[in-house]
């Protein structure tokens, strides 16, 4: 039997070991997206840094998040993609800014803050454990959740146009369900192997929890006290 030295050989990765490894790599990065975070939102909320508002801060909000997305798509191969995503990261601390700050003129403002937090946190780690134990396929979801992820956009937009508290209530109600689903969609995706990108796979995830504690926050604002 003759044995060739040609070409070294390399043995295959087994399947399950790279999913492991991007759904590991997806969770270090998700934790570490949120240094960013925290640090925009305290220098917008410390140094009272402007966020447009209304309709026109929506449609900014907008070209500037899809403007990030884009960026991260185009790096995401690279190590540069993960420096886009943290700056994307702290863009969205920093357009926390007027929520945290009506939240903080609450008297409970900082307890609030927490139970957002605590809320948020539990609702990633039961769907996270869920998407990845389950035996159910979740794949079907996507094209209904991105349905309900439109028919919030233009709801909002209507609610900012036509000035409805009420309907905003109910926008906010439906996005933590919303996102709460994807979570189980978005990991899920990775456990089957359906996502082996982990800059991709982090933003999706960060998108659902940050959509979550934002929404979470407004809606435990109308418990707020100002006493």
């Amino acid at each position: 039997m003759s044995v060739s030295f040609d070409k070294q050989y390399v043995p295959a990765i087994p399947a399950d070991d790279t999913r492991q490894r991007v759904l590991r790599n997806t969770y270090w990065l998700l934790a570490l997206s949120m240094i960013p975070t925290v640090l925009g939102a305290v220098l917008g909320v410390s140094f009272h840094i402007p966020v447009p508002r209304g309709i026109f801060g929506f449609v900014v909000f907008l070209a500037v998040a899809w403007g990030f997305m884009y960026a991260i798509e185009k790096t995401k191969e690279s190590a540069a993609g993960v420096f886009v995503m943290l700056g994307f990261t702290f863009f969205m601390g920093i357009w926390l800014t007027p929520l945290l700050t009506r939240t903080l003129g609450f008297s409970n403002g900082g307890t609030l803050i927490m139970l957002a937090f605590g809320g948020t946190a539990t609702i990633l780690t039961v769907m996270a454990t869920i998407a990845t134990v389950s035996k159910r396929d979740f794949s079907g979801m996507g094209t209904w959740l991105f349905a309900g992820v439109i028919g919030l956009i233009i709801t909002s937009f209507v609610g900012m146009i036509f000035q409805m508290p009420l309907l905003m209530i109910v926008i906010s109600a439906l996005a933590v369900l919303i996102f709460s689903a994807y979570i189980l969609y978005d990991v899920q995706k990775i456990v089957t192997g359906g996502e082996t990108n982990y800059i991709s796979a982090a933003t999706a995830l960060y998108l659902d929890v940050y959509l979550i504690f934002s929404h979470l926050l407004s809606l435990l604002g109308l418990g707020g006290s100002r006493n």
